[in-house]
């Protein structure tokens, strides 16, 4: 167990103070009562004379000093990753709002074990400040993102934040837009999806539409952004912001599959030609907006997020091929950083 000197002086304000009350009000000092333990355990000095009694009163000029043992951090399976950068947008002491970057995935899986994002909360707050509710080796995590999906997610510092963050997500009132650039030309300008999800029968790493007793509800809405034209031998590409008022793995590659206009560059719900998916081989998602009522403050938090280079440079290479951009696509684009 670590300890450290504290080394306080008696003040005007502190003249006459019993000694275990005038410790408590030191900076970086435990409370009253655990003063007093100290004095009691002979950890306390007067003017280099060891204190005996916590009612003791202490007088203007007075040099005290306390050894204060500190109990060590609590620790888990996980081991801190300081060396995974955080591109943290807002943080308090109760919670963080990142963006995730690329080919991050957010807890220890096969082949990931101390290269993923649980591993660099552990590294920037401790096990001591992230909520435990979802197990030692997800520390902090309320909502994942998939490792090849982009963008704003949310991490708790303790448990009391956490539930109260996941309990935002069922009563849908923790908002979460996404950013996607799908095949086809969607002709609804904009829509809702609603199924039931569940693991496929056919492959266990995917995900499908099921109406199976145990599929899960989820619901997804979109709004389209602007559409591309098909070039000699495409079918064309539409932009679209997808709100997810449930959570469920791999929701909106799932829905968007369903209504046949997969994710360009989605290798496992998608369509595998390079020359289609316009270089990419990862899906284009990004986790561009995100809004919910602090937990504790009340306040609101509302942040956005650019597009991811490689995002934009796909975008970029459409741009002549565009058929122009709904109002929402006026509002959005700019805030994504995709030129006009």
């Amino acid at each position: 167990m670590a300890s450290r000197v504290m080394n306080l002086l008696v003040g005007p304000e502190s003249d006459g103070m019993r000694l275990d009350a005038f410790l408590a009000t030191g900076e970086g000092m435990p409370s009253r009562s655990a003063c007093a333990r100290l004095v009691e355990e002979g950890a306390v000095t007067i003017n280099e004379t060891p204190a005996t009694s916590k009612s003791e009163k202490v007088l203007l000029g007075d040099r005290v000093r306390a050894l204060v043992e500190e109990p060590d951090a609590p620790t888990g399976p996980l081991r801190p990753n300081p060396e995974i950068p955080l591109d943290i947008r807002f943080e308090d002491d109760y919670l963080i709002v990142l963006s995730k970057q690329l080919g991050l995935v957010c807890h220890p899986s096969p082949g990931h074990v101390d290269d993923t994002l649980a591993n660099a909360l552990v590294a920037h707050c401790g096990y001591e400040h992230l909520g435990m509710l979802q197990g030692e080796e997800r520390p902090g995590i309320v909502h994942r993102l998939d490792m090849d999906t982009t963008g704003l997610m949310v991490a708790a510092k303790d448990d009391a934040t956490q539930k109260a963050l996941q309990d935002l997500i069922r009563m849908r009132v923790l908002d979460r837009r996404y950013v996607t650039l799908v095949h086809g030309y969607v002709a609804h300008d904009e829509g809702t999806i609603e199924t039931g999800i569940a693991r496929s029968t056919r492959d266990r790493i995917r995900m499908a539409v099921s109406d199976a007793p145990g599929a899960r509800e989820a619901i997804t809405t979109f709004r389209v952004l602007e559409r591309f034209e098909a070039g000699r031998r495409d079918e064309g590409y539409t932009l679209m912001e997808c709100h997810l008022y449930t959570g469920r793995t791999h929701q909106i590659r799932v829905h968007m599959r369903h209504i046949g206009h997969p994710l360009v560059g989605d290798q496992l719900y998608g369509r595998g030609d390079e020359r289609i998916n316009r270089g990419l081989s990862r899906q284009f998602l990004h986790s561009w907006h995100i809004r919910f009522d602090h937990p504790v403050s009340g306040e609101t938090i509302e942040l956005a997020d650019r597009l991811p280079d490689d995002l934009l440079d796909v975008l970029e290479s459409l741009k002549e091929t565009s058929m122009g951009r709904t109002a929402a696509g006026e509002d959005i684009c700019p805030q994504l950083g995709v030129s006009a």
